[in-house]
């Protein structure tokens, strides 16, 4: 009977499996697993939740859309489109997944922007019932483009309410 032993560092397993794991990983982030999988965001499939998506932000809007189209996210990168793609991984977001692809926008006018003097407007950008993307934007001459959350410091009353305080 013949036995043979073999040495085995642990360390050297460890880091084996360490290695295995990190190819594992990488592979799942290059294809970007399942592009049509979002995880903890709520169906806007409808009008009502679009409005209730925006709602959880603060934003008050009215009940319609002020518009809905089919848009086209553009498959060559451009500096605005860069741009605006920042925006949207600020808020966890990434637009260039969808490169190519048709997707919804909606855009809802905003009733309650705090100090606004010219419209302000919501844009969701949809595909297959979640967000992928959107702004609020100031139509003020010197408003801005911004994420869906609201500003900083500011209190979450309708125009009316402000209105009739003396």
């Amino acid at each position: 009977m013949m036995f043979m032993t073999a040495r085995v560092d642990l360390k050297k397993i460890l880091l084996i499996l360490g290695i295995i794991a990190a190819v594992i990983a990488g592979i799942l982030w290059i294809t970007g697993g399942d592009e049509d999988v979002t995880t903890a965001a709520p169906s806007v499939g409808t009008n009502e939740g679009r409005v209730k998506f925006l709602q959880d932000f603060g934003w008050e809007v009215a009940a319609s859309p002020v518009e809905s189209s089919q848009v086209k996210i553009p498959k060559e990168s451009s500096e605005v489109f860069e741009r605006y793609n920042n925006l949207q991984k600020s808020q966890g977001y990434d637009l260039s997944r969808y490169a190519g692809k048709n997707v919804m926008r909606f855009v809802y006018k905003i009733t309650n922007y705090p100090g606004a003097t010219e419209p302000v407007y919501a844009t969701l950008l949809v595909h297959k019932d979640q967000v992928i993307g959107g702004d609020i934007t100031d139509t003020a001459a010197k408003g801005q483009i911004r994420g869906f959350k609201m500003p900083a410091g500011t209190e979450q009353t309708a125009p009316s309410e402000t209105a009739a305080t003396p």
